[in-house]
């Protein structure tokens, strides 16, 4: 006899401890039988999604749009893109030049600097002074990527409150050739 001729035997529900329909299972009290309701995932995921959905449309409906807000960068630009003074050892890279601005988001302001310089620190150094109109109120400090050298490829930026923007971790054995000041974004006050 093959294999595909071989037909299995009905098996009987009470021969196993399944029940045959997802409504037979018992409650624990006793015997009543309670209903089982399935539902999709889908179904679930998109219930989740909705309900704040719905919740969240309807002041956003009736609320004003902020009158300074920038529909380009989605932000308040308080002061804008203005250039950094840079120390003598540094210079701007061709097309990318040292800039900083503020910008308000959600009532929180941020200094952000950009663009793209080169030196030859060796060690701790002014990178340059940040325009008259942004003073930070505290020391902010945040980490720009850097020349790859050894393994390590950021350096420590930071800006204190007369203006002065500082790099940190440049060693006579591990060179700072460039910095990309692009990713710094760091909480004013």
């Amino acid at each position: 006899m093959s294999r595909r001729s071989m037909s299995r035997p009905a098996m009987d529900s009470s021969a196993t401890n399944s029940p045959a329909h997802p409504t037979d299972h018992p409650t624990r009290s006793g015997g009543s039988r309670m209903t089982q309701h399935t539902t999709s995932r889908r179904s679930l995921l998109t219930a989740a999604l909705a309900a704040p959905a719905a919740v969240a449309t309807a002041p956003l409906l009736t609320a004003t749009p902020a009158a300074a807000a920038d529909p380009v960068d989605g932000c308040q630009v308080v002061v804008p893109w203005t250039a950094i003074a840079l120390d003598p050892a540094v210079t701007n890279q061709a097309g990318a030049p040292a800039e900083a601005r503020v910008i308000r988001l959600a009532g929180t302001e941020f200094l952000q600097l950009r663009g793209i310089v080169t030196c030859a620190f060796t060690a701790d150094a002014q990178l340059g002074t940040l325009p008259a109109e942004i003073r930070p109120p505290k020391l902010t400090r945040g980490v720009c990527p850097r020349n790859n050298s050894q393994g390590i490829n950021a350096i420590r930026v930071e800006a204190n409150t007369a203006g002065v923007i500082n790099v940190f971790g440049p060693q006579t054995t591990n060179k700072v050739t460039w910095i990309q000041l692009d990713n710094f974004s760091s909480v004013l006050g």
